[in-house]
């Protein structure tokens, strides 16, 4: 019997690859439309339908499934043609592709481990040599062993923030850090646009503040989100009060999200949070400089989401579905509110004053412009948060950049920071002393 029942096994016809299915079927099943499945046979050659005796198309199971995998890796971010490439490139690597993607599952353990940085790894490698076709290769398998949210935390993210640590640190250039920037801010644009329809009624709208360009953040919220089945709107990089207050107007979102990375774009939130309590809608922030400071997350009268982005959906739920009233903010003493108005009527002449005191010094004016501008954007931050402080941080982080990247010599901001002291002082005078009792302690002498 055993003999038996083996060779009768072997001669079972193969009913996943049988011919089957006629093309309405077909369509039911994947919800293609007609013309797209013909023109991927006819510019892919995949599927591969037999034909009946009157030339009509006959599809197998595995057909279906063949299909609804190209569907999968669309709605991934890969384009039709990368999606044919992945499903060749693996049956060449002796793989059935349908079995690759389907145990591949890892284990919460595996991601952080293993694959995935060897992952994170090779897509830095090819950032770095500039080559767009061997990173978006590197994606497009990462996509079809891992999740989206996965690739885009352990992958994209992870791999932006090495390489902005390379910047820093000397060892990557700017073109190479806004090259891997340009890869991963168009990709998580796929996948936000192949995202599915929401299945819930909350809405939700992200839009970066007043001068914030840094849009990844942002745009990560926003794919996350949309995958759990909110009703996400993204508004875009620096975005206008005016524009905002007319876009709630139209949506009546849930919640705003609002991520700033920089001191003086956490600053522009204080105006945010205004206008959004106007609407009476929720406002909920983070990003890089509430990480660096913490402290400063209680200046801005909103909620504070998480200092880890994979933590940001757990905040949201609880946002929507148990409303409260913002957080109330102690406004910054009087003497940082006139400060604040000397400063910005005589910012011009501080600068010129900085200009003309080192014009002969070794400092290269490139490195002047960019302090000027920097630090001007942080005072008036620090001095609207009502700390001079917080500029501190960005201050260390700036001498380090200027270490790394060879300036002069190691005291060259401190003798900046001391020149625009006595700027300051000779301008604004007793106005100016929050100013100037900060740069003291930063740069004494």
């Amino acid at each position: 019997m055993w003999a038996s029942h083996k060779v009768q096994a072997n001669v079972m016809p193969d009913i996943k690859n049988t011919p089957t299915y006629n093309l309405k079927a077909i369509i039911q099943e994947t919800g293609l439309k007609p013309d797209t499945l013909r023109a991927w046979e006819r510019r892919y050659g995949l599927p591969k339908p037999q034909r009946t005796k009157g030339k009509h198309r006959l599809y197998s199971q595995r057909d279906i499934e063949l299909l609804k995998w190209l569907m999968a890796r669309q709605e991934e971010g890969l384009s039709i043609s990368r999606a044919v490439e992945m499903w060749r490139s693996l049956e060449a690597d002796g793989q059935d592709p349908l079995q690759a993607v389907a145990t591949a599952q890892p284990p919460q353990a595996a991601v952080y481990g293993g694959a995935i940085d060897d992952l994170r790894a090779a897509w830095l490698k090819s950032c770095m040599a500039f080559d767009e076709q061997a990173a978006e290769n590197v994606l497009a398998q990462a996509f079809a062993l891992y999740p989206p949210e996965t690739v885009c935390f352990e992958v994209l993210q992870k791999g932006l923030s090495e390489v902005g640590e390379g910047w820093y640190r000397g060892e990557a250039t700017a073109q190479q850090e806004h090259f891997a920037s340009a890869l991963a801010n168009r990709r998580l644009a796929a996948l936000i646009a192949s995202a599915p329809a929401p299945s819930r009624s909350g809405r939700i709208v992200v839009a970066c503040p007043p001068e914030e360009e840094h849009v990844f953040s942002a745009m990560l919220i926003t794919l996350v989100e949309r995958r759990r089945g909110w009703d996400v709107l993204f508004l875009g990089a620096n975005v206008p009060l005016l524009r905002l207050e007319v876009a709630l107007r139209q949506m009546r979102p849930h919640l705003v999200i609002a991520p700033a990375q920089q001191l003086h774009t956490a600053s522009t939130l204080i105006d945010m949070a205004d206008l959004v309590r106007r609407e009476k809608v929720a406002l909920a922030f983070g990003g890089l400089i509430f990480n660096r400071i913490p402290i400063l997350r209680d200046r801005i009268p909103a909620y504070f989401l998480s200092e880890q982005l994979d933590r940001v959906s757990e905040v949201i739920e609880r946002l929507i579905a148990s409303p409260r009233p913002a957080p109330e903010v102690e406004p910054p003493a009087p003497a940082y509110h006139d400060a604040l108005a000397q400063y910005q009527e005589h910012q011009a002449p501080i600068e010129a004053s900085v200009w003309a005191a080192l014009s002969s010094s070794e400092i290269p004016r490139d490195y002047l412009t960019l302090a000027n501008h920097n630090l001007a954007l942080n005072v008036v931050a620090a001095l609207r948060l009502g700390d001079m402080s917080f500029v501190g941080t960005d201050l260390e982080w700036v001498e380090g950049l200027l270490i790394h990247h060879r300036a002069p010599d190691g005291d060259t901001l401190r003798r900046y920071l001391r020149t625009y002291r006595q700027a300051v002082a000779d301008h604004l005078g007793g106005a100016g002393s929050p100013i100037v009792d900060w740069l003291e302690t930063v740069a004494p002498g």
